[in-house]
């Protein structure tokens, strides 16, 4: 029987498809799986097919920009839970009071370092984690209080 390590899965969404390729091998050398999509389209019907622990996502894009996104994911209950990182060259007030509103964690403003995309990721995997844990205790909780 072996024990397999479950690598935290980040998708990464961005029309450009050199950022997307950065962006994966930043996560891939810090540990962490990417799923690559360059649309938000594709975003919301690939995070249906996969147990993603994080999104960076692209405010600028085509078709569907990163708020639409953030707004279905944010107002389906499977996906509402998953941490956004905003990923943007519209480092502005009002990009970051918007997305805050939408429900986004985290942003980072283009282009992103290594170190600091790893960081803010982990500590999206770290409020996912209490988050996750603290829902368990209760549910242990309300089963306890029952019997």
């Amino acid at each position: 029987m072996s024990d397999s390590i479950r690598l935290p899965q980040i998708m990464v969404v961005d029309d450009d498809q050199d950022t997307v390729a950065i962006l994966s091998r930043h996560l891939q050398r810090e540990g962490f799986l990417p799923i690559e999509t360059n649309s938000g389209a594709q975003c919301l019907k690939l995070v249906h097919e996969n147990e993603v622990d994080v999104i960076l996502l692209d405010l600028m894009m085509p078709e569907m920009d990163g708020f639409e996104v953030v707004r279905a994911l944010k107002n389906d209950p499977i996906t509402a839970e998953i941490p956004i990182i905003m990923i943007t060259a519209r480092d502005d007030l009002d990009a970051r009071e918007e997305g805050m509103r939408l429900g986004v964690s985290d942003f980072l403003a283009k282009p992103v370092f290594r170190k600091q995309l790893a960081t803010r990721v982990r500590a999206q995997l770290e409020v996912l984690e209490a988050s996750r844990n603290a829902t368990a205790a209760l549910d242990r909780l309300e089963r306890a209080e029952k019997h």
